[in-house]
């Protein structure tokens, strides 16, 4: 598997995309694959996982949404994986990009932009074939890269200023 082939994969079709339309459509263009081509997806999932974990991106996702966990920030990192290289790129540069983003996966009227057990995907096909697990690779260290983003809201305002106008808070 190329680079080039995970983008396309992982890629949703509009930023709007359900995560469970986005989970299916993965799912079906994994499925045929085989077990190869499972574990290079998995290790460029986990690599772009690892890159996206920054204190920086975790400040936008808490503009955004208030996410103060690990497990939603992993979730974030899905969805901004799912955006597409291009996007990705720019937002690892400049989170407050996503304030640029021409649509927003919502739940009950508030931005959603989470995705959940898309990581996943490719290790339970891999499992349900073989009966093994693939190789552990944590999608971060320990802390994230970066100095920790301050939540006072002065402070998310200047870091984030296009994120704040468009998620006020």
């Amino acid at each position: 598997m190329t680079e080039q082939e995970f983008w396309a994969l992982v890629s949703r079709n509009s930023p709007d995309e359900t995560q469970e339309n986005l989970a299916e459509r993965l799912k079906a263009s994994l499925t045929p694959m085989d077990n190869e081509a499972l574990k290079a997806f998995d290790k460029f999932f986990g690599q772009q996982m690892r890159k996206a974990y920054t204190w920086q991106l975790w400040g936008a996702a808490y503009v955004i949404t208030g996410c103060d966990t690990d497990y939603g920030f992993a979730e974030f990192r899905s969805f901004v994986i799912s955006l597409g290289q291009e996007w990705f790129e720019r937002v690892i540069a400049n989170p407050d990009e996503l304030a640029k983003l021409p649509g927003w996966p919502t739940v009950d009227g508030y931005a959603y932009p989470f995705v959940e057990d898309l990581d996943l995907i490719a290790g339970q096909l891999y499992e349900d074939r073989t009966g093994e697990e693939l190789p552990f690779v944590p999608s971060g260290s320990v802390n994230p890269a970066g100095k920790k983003f301050s939540s006072r809201p002065k402070d998310l305002k200047a870091a984030y200023p296009e994120l704040a106008r468009l998620f006020p808070f």
